[in-house]
C-alpha cells in the first residue's frame, strides 16, 4: 500500500466524540495502521455531556478530562499515531457555525495531507445532531475550493441493516457450554449497553429493553411461543414445571445474573415450564419484536413463533461502495471501546469471539470523492 505521491499513505477520521471512531472505522483504522499508513484522528468535543455509566471512573467536574484520556487510550490499541480535539462543546456543534468547523476540519487537512478522510454521512449514522453537523463540515472541507491541497478520497461510515439476533447467538452461546455461576454485575451492564448501542447502529435487530415484575408475576408462561430472552437484572425468580395431571415441580431458583429462556429460543418451540417472580425482579429482555401492547399470552401466542434471524448480507446493499473485512482487528477495536471504561463496562473475552467477530468483523462505507465505484479497500492499489 502506499500514496498516491509515494511513502506511507495518510487518512484522517474526522468525528465528533470520543468513542466515534472505534465504532464507525475502529477495525478499518487498525488495519490500514498495521499496514503503514500514518492516520489521525480528530474529535470536535470531549463527549463531556454523554453519559457517565461508571461513578468509579468519572464525575461530571472530570468527564471532559478522562472522555480526552480514553480517546488518546483506544486510538493506541488502534495504530492511531495521531490524536487532535477541537474542544468545541459536546450537544453544541450545530451553534458553533458551520463555516466555522469548515475552516478547522479544512486547516487539518492541510496540515496533515490525508490520502483519505473518514467521517459521518449526512445522516450522522442514527440522526445524532453533533454526528450530522461534523459530517457536513467535514464533506465541504474537503471540496472546498482554493484551500490547499485536498484529500485523495473521502468516505462517509455507513451502518447497513444487518439481521442478526443477538438473543438468538447469545442462546446458542449459552446452551452450547456449561454455565456455572450467574453472570458478574459488569456483564449485566455492558450486555445492556452492547443492546442499546449495537441495536441503535443497526448492527442486530432485537428489540432490548429493561421490565420489572412484581412478587408473584408470571414471566414465561409454560406452553406460549418462545420469542424472548431474558437477564436477571436484580431479584429473583423460581422456574416452575407443570404437569398434566396438575402439580406443579419446582426445577429452579434463579438469581441476579442469570439468563432464562435460551432453550425455547433456540428449538423456536414453545416454553416448557413457568417462570415467576419469587420477589420483586428486573430483567434485560431481548426479543424479535417490540411488545405490543394487549398482547395475548399463553396458548394465544403460538399462532405467532418467533422467526429465527440470519444474517442479511450487507454487502449487497447498493449504498454501501466499501465492504473492509476487519476480522484480523476485531480484537484491536473490542480493545479500544474497553478503553471507554466511562462509557461501556466491556471486557475483552466478557462476551463470545464469534460474537464480536459477527457484529464488529465488516465495516462500510460510502465513496463521496472522487468517484463512486464498489471497493474492499480505502485506496487504489500502488
Amino acid at each position: 500500500m502506499q500514496a498516491a505521491g509515494g511513502g506511507s499513505p495518510r487518512m484522517l477520521g474526522v468525528f465528533a466524540h470520543p468513542d466515534d471512531e472505534t465504532f464507525c472505522a475502529g477495525g478499518t483504522f487498525a488495519r490500514y495502521a498495521a499496514c503503514g499508513a500514518d492516520i489521525m484522528v480528530a474529535s470536535a468535543t470531549r463527549g463531556e455531556a454523554g453519559q457517565i455509566r461508571d461513578a468509579r471512573v468519572a464525575t461530571r467536574r472530570t468527564i471532559a478530562d478522562v472522555r480526552g484520556q480514553e480517546l488518546r487510550t483506544a486510538c493506541s490499541f488502534l495504530g492511531v499515531r495521531h490524536v487532535r480535539l477541537l474542544e468545541h462543546h459536546d450537544g453544541r456543534l450545530e451553534s458553533v457555525g458551520h463555516s466555522t468547523l469548515v475552516d478547522e476540519v479544512a486547516a487539518l487537512i492541510d496540515e496533515f495531507r490525508p490520502d483519505v478522510v473518514v467521517t459521518f454521512g449526512p445522516d450522522g449514522g442514527y440522526g445524532h445532531p453533533d454526528h450530522t453537523a461534523i459530517s457536513y463540515a467535514t464533506t465541504d472541507a474537503c471540496v472546498r475550493d482554493g484551500a490547499g491541497p485536498r484529500p485523495l478520497r473521502l468516505y462517509h461510515s455507513y451502518f447497513p441493516q444487518h439481521g442478526v439476533l443477538l438473543m438468538e447467538r447469545l442462546a446458542h452461546w449459552l446452551t452450547n457450554q456449561h454455565v456455572g455461576s450467574p453472570a458478574s454485575l459488569d456483564f449485566v451492564h455492558a450486555l445492556l449497553l452492547l443492546a442499546e448501542q449495537t441495536s441503535t447502529m443497526r448492527f442486530v435487530q432485537d428489540h432490548s429493553e429493561v421490565r420489572w415484575y412484581p412478587k408473584g408475576a408470571y414471566v414465561i408462561e409454560q406452553g406460549e411461543a418462545s420469542g424472548e430472552l431474558f437477564l436477571i437484572m436484580s431479584g429473583a425468580a423460581d422456574v416452575l414445571q407443570e404437569r398434566e395431571c396438575g402439580t406443579t415441580d419446582h426445577l429452579r431458583h434463579l438469581t441476579a445474573g442469570e439468563f432464562f429462556g435460551e432453550l425455547g429460543v433456540t428449538s423456536h418451540g414453545l416454553r416448557s415450564a413457568h417462570v415467576v417472580a419469587a420477589e420483586p425482579l428486573s430483567c434485560l429482555v431481548l426479543g424479535t419484536t417490540e411488545p405490543q401492547k394487549f398482547a395475548p399470552r399463553g396458548q394465544a401466542t403460538v399462532d405467532r413463533p418467533m422467526q429465527p434471524g440470519s444474517a442479511v448480507a450487507a454487502a449487497e446493499d447498493s449504498t454501501a461502495t466499501a465492504c473492509i473485512d476487519v476480522t484480523d482487528f476485531v480484537t484491536a477495536k473490542v480493545d479500544a471501546l474497553c478503553a471507554y471504561r466511562s462509557q461501556f463496562c466491556l471486557q475483552r473475552g466478557m462476551l463470545p469471539d464469534s460474537l464480536m467477530r459477527e457484529l464488529y468483523g465488516q465495516e462500510y462505507f460510502v465513496q463521496v470523492l472522487p468517484e463512486r465505484r464498489p471497493d474492499t479497500g480505502l485506496w487504489v492499489s500502488g
